[in-house]
């Protein structure tokens, strides 16, 4: 199992999403399916990038610093 961090980018909108899933493929799925239950009406999404991945162990986590973005590196 794996903890994913994507970035969604929605009308120059940056959105962390954290997804737990055991394949690139199933974690990429269940961004849509997060916005879906998170936001009333989903946002128009130009663009889905994986910006981490790691091994789900005791102690692994993410910063979500709103600075730190692909827009804004």
């Amino acid at each position: 199992m794996y903890l994913y961090r994507f970035e969604v980018i929605s009308k120059s909108e940056v959105i962390p999403v954290v997804i737990a899933a055991s394949t690139d493929e199933q974690a990429f799925q269940l961004v849509d399916v997060e916005l879906e239950k998170y936001f009333l009406k989903q946002p128009e999404v130009d663009e889905i990038s994986l910006y981490e991945k790691k091994r789900i162990r005791t102690g692994n986590g993410f910063v979500l610093y709103e600075r730190e973005t692909i827009l804004n590196p």
